[in-house]
């Protein structure tokens, strides 16, 4: 059997997508509730700090996510299929759509808080507008 590639914190970056990450839950924020600009319906979000011995980062939780993540506060998880988000310039982790949570085999002791990668500014990638396509010079009349 293969052996299974775990990122750590340090290596995150924000273009990182689909990555298999161990950390240790250190703190689970309070939860607001947020009305989607998509469709309106209403959800629950909150932060937990979250890190390993190379540092730690905000990760954003959702929903069901919250409860799962505040049960298991204090031990050490890995996240499956997680991705980086930027949200108002400073790097979150996020469990992709089709990711997990897991209990971890193996217990991380030491968490490096001096290195909090949410903190460093990054520039949001989105773009700004939409602009349509360009049409060729010439039209078919």
């Amino acid at each position: 059997m293969a052996e299974e590639r775990l990122v750590k914190v340090r290596e995150l970056n924000p273009t990182s997508r689909n990555f298999d990450i161990r950390v240790k839950i250190l703190e689970v924020g309070s939860e607001r509730v947020v009305t989607s600009r998509r469709d309106g319906t209403e959800h629950r979000v909150a932060e937990a700090l979250v890190g390993d011995e190379t540092g730690v980062v905000r990760m954003t939780l959702w929903d069901k996510n919250i409860n799962v993540i505040r049960e298991k506060e204090g031990s050490t998880v890995i996240i499956r299929n997680g991705y980086i988000g930027v949200f108002r310039n400073s790097m979150r982790l996020n469990i992709g759509r089709n990711g997990s949570v897991e209990d971890s085999p193996e217990e991380i002791e030491e968490v490096n808080r001096e290195n909090n990668i949410s903190e460093q500014t990054v520039p949001d990638t989105r773009p700004r507008f939409y602009r349509p396509p360009r049409r060729g010079r010439f039209r078919r009349r």
